[in-house]
């Protein structure tokens, strides 16, 4: 991958990040202990990007990393937080719903299902910018993971 492509890809996760954490201020996403949990990672997620533009050494990005890890793991969990709370009021107005039928109505429920899915998109747009990042080869010091 280039180097201005590379920091193309870079630039897309920042933008992610503040698009997403703006919405998530937006919308009031910091009303119980887990809503807070996507606002903790976008954080570190800027710290950790920012660093890595400046120093993209192989410690900041193996950091970076971890966090972007860190963020496909907190999109998944949001995904099921979002899914089980949708279906959690469906079946409080109709406790006969079930199967595809319930699902449906999950899906299109409340809170936005697939939404923190954009946070996991986030964790895979950053790791694609490490993929064969030249800090981490063998020339960069560590040894090449291909």
């Amino acid at each position: 991958m280039s180097e201005s492509l590379r920091k193309l890809v870079l630039a897309l996760v920042v933008v992610g990040i503040v698009g997403l954490w703006v919405e998530l201020l937006l919308l009031r996403h910091a009303e119980s202990a887990t809503q807070l949990i996507p606002h903790v990672a976008l954080g570190i997620g800027v710290i950790t990007t920012m660093t890595v533009y400046f120093r993209p050494t192989p410690m900041t990005l193996r950091i970076f990393q971890v966090i972007m890890f860190i963020f496909l793991a907190t999109g998944a969990f949001g995904v099921y937080l979002h899914l089980r709370g949708n279906i959690e009021f469906a079946l409080e107005r109709d406790s006969t719903l079930a199967g595809p039928k319930l699902l449906w109505k999950a899906l299109r429920g409340a809170s936005p299902a697939l939404a923190p899915g954009a946070l996991a998109q986030l964790g895979l747009l950053g790791l694609v910018f490490t993929y064969k990042h030249p800090a981490l080869t063998r020339t960069g010091g560590v040894q090449n993971l291909d």
